[in-house]
């Protein structure tokens, strides 16, 4: 059964994490002349608000400073930042004795729920947004100024809502990328999703780890499996030839200051590329200081204990698994020689990194009207809306997927509290 909305919402929001939050904050806090604020619905498929829930390890750090919260950026003096979020929690004191830039990935996690709870009445979890299309009542050539959401999910009345909305907000994440041939399965993970599957072991049975991957999350997870399974041996398999160290000195970090989105936007193509090749170690296939720090002091311990618990395969990729009853056979390929091995594991954890989300499954017939650039890339304005054919007045803007218009900062926090302003107030010239 399909319930409809009578009322038109000014945005509808796909997916619920950072950025549509953030984006829900903005909307909150917007006052614009006194007029109405923006009404808005959001729509998350998972049951609840998560952002990278199966990393959330023990002590692990965030890359980016506290203040590149929700809000700050775009307002200090919000009740949304994270100095508030301390300070409700009474722990504001603590935190500055700390002396550190960098809140636990856990506690940072435990700032979104508690932002998340001000603003619950505006999300609906359990349902996904299916399909974007054009109102039945439309006709062929005339101006399209809204546009009909259908959502599914059992959270739903009737498992099925359709919606109408001036404007779409697509956030929907990024999606796990896995080696070329590779499936995930209970024995083959990615580590999106390790935490979960790692706690659903039992540790005992957990003998032989093989990990792929060299950035953060990589040299993280085999810290981890270190620590946690101290008669386990485990294998890291590096495509470089060891742990690169992450670029955060203050003046490359400045590629992710707001005013750096500009650079790249209204730069040429070569600049463009020239941005990616010198400053990706910010953030890709990177690790930080600490982390290599830690795990090279736990290889060495092992060292002088005489055990050699981790073995490292640098210069290698996997280039297949086969399940063989109950063990995992994964081929290892030199990039060096070219020659193959083959590893008997318990479990393969591919900390391989994520690909940009697509939006064109949930645009549907509206894809047609998107524009694209010379490389099939949607074009995208300044203001993260996609360039559309004339007679679509809607927006339909992009929270990620934009690397190639917007810069590095495009998937990841550092610019999400700019970034949202920018949209609302995208929103409130076009509603003039």
């Amino acid at each position: 059964m399909e319930s409809s909305d009578t009322m038109t919402y000014d945005v509808v929001g796909a997916g619920f994490g950072p950025a549509n939050l953030s984006l829900a904050v903005a909307l909150q806090e917007c006052r614009e002349g006194g007029t109405p604020r923006p009404t808005a619905a959001f729509f998350e498929r998972k049951p609840q608000l998560g952002w990278h829930r199966g990393m959330l390890l023990p002590g692990a750090k965030m890359q980016i400073s506290f203040l590149k919260d929700l809000v700050t950026f775009r307002n200090p003096a919000s009740p949304f930042s994270f100095v508030s979020y301390l300070h409700a929690m009474g722990r504001l004191p603590q935190f500055v004795n700390n002396q550190d830039f960098f809140a636990t990935r856990q506690e940072f996690h435990d700032y979104l729920e508690w932002a998340e709870a001000k603003l619950a009445h505006q999300v609906t979890y359990g349902a996904e947004i299916t399909q974007i299309r054009l109102p039945a009542s439309g006709r062929r050539g005339e101006a399209i100024e809204h546009l009909e959401v259908e959502v599914r999910g059992d959270s739903l009345p009737g498992g099925t809502r359709v919606l109408t909305a001036h404007n779409i907000v697509i956030s929907t994440g990024l999606v796990p990328r896995m080696p070329a041939g590779v499936q995930r399965d209970e024995r083959v993970w990615h580590s999106s999703e390790f935490l979960d599957r790692f706690t659903a072991w039992n540790p005992g049975e957990l003998n032989r780890v093989a990990v792929v991957g060299a950035g953060q999350s990589a040299a993280e997870v085999v810290r981890y499996l270190h620590d946690a399974l101290p008669d386990a041996s485990i294998t890291a398999i590096l495509p470089p030839y060891g742990y690169a160290l992450a670029d955060n000195t203050p003046f490359a970090n400045r590629v992710f200051d707001p005013s750096a989105v500009d650079d790249y936007y209204y730069g040429s193509e070569r600049s463009r590329d020239v941005i990616w090749q010198h400053h990706r170690n910010t953030n890709y296939s990177v690790v930080d200081d600490e982390v290599i720090k830690g795990l090279h002091e736990r290889v060495y311990g092992d060292e002088v204990a005489g055990r050699n618990r981790i073995e490292f395969l640098n210069l290698s990729r996997v280039c297949g698994v086969k399940r063989a009853a109950d063990e995992t056979r994964v081929t290892v390929m030199s990039v060096a020689t070219e020659e193959t091995r083959e590893l008997d594991v318990d479990v393969l954890v591919c900390a391989t990194g994520y690909d940009p989300m697509n939006p064109a499954p949930i645009l549907g017939e509206l894809d047609s009207l998107c524009l694209r650039d010379a490389r099939g890339r949607y074009r995208v304005e300044r203001d993260y809306r996609i360039a559309t054919a004339p007679e679509l007045r809607c927006g339909i803007y992009l929270q990620g997927g934009t690397e190639h218009t917007h810069g590095l900062t495009s998937s990841l926090l550092s610019n999400l509290a700019v970034r949202s302003g920018e949209i609302v107030a995208s929103l409130l010239d076009r509603r003039k």
